[in-house]
């Protein structure tokens, strides 16, 4: 076997490793894996270091009321510019453990206590 074919195994299973980490974390399974293969370490490492995609919190468009990731700049179904907004949905993540999250948190923690 030459030193070209033992890249290949090594290769192989770095970039499975990066696209099941990928895919956990709520990205493409075939971007990372490509990543990770081409760039065995690196693409790995880039990969845990990458964001959980289903924590991101999420934001609705004024038009056409798509659900968005908050972080997008622009609505893929009809094209508006959007702001940052006053309040963000929950993550996909949060919903799912029924969290509210901000600001309904930060509301609640700092609405004063009425006493009998």
């Amino acid at each position: 076997m030459s030193v070209g074919y033992a890249y290949l195994p090594i290769a192989f299973c770095f970039g499975l490793a990066g696209g099941i980490v990928g895919k956990v974390k709520g990205s493409s399974f075939w971007l990372w894996f490509v990543i990770s293969g081409l760039v065995p370490i690196y693409g790995l490492f880039a990969a845990i270091a990458y964001r959980f995609e289903t924590k991101e919190l999420r934001r609705a468009c004024p038009r056409c009321g798509k659900v968005t990731k908050i972080y997008d700049a622009l609505c893929t179904r009809c094209g508006m510019e959007l702001e940052l907004p006053e309040v963000a949905i929950v993550s996909e993540a949060m919903e799912a453990r029924g969290e509210r999250g901000w600001p309904a948190d930060r509301q609640e923690a700092q609405r004063p206590q009425m006493s009998s």
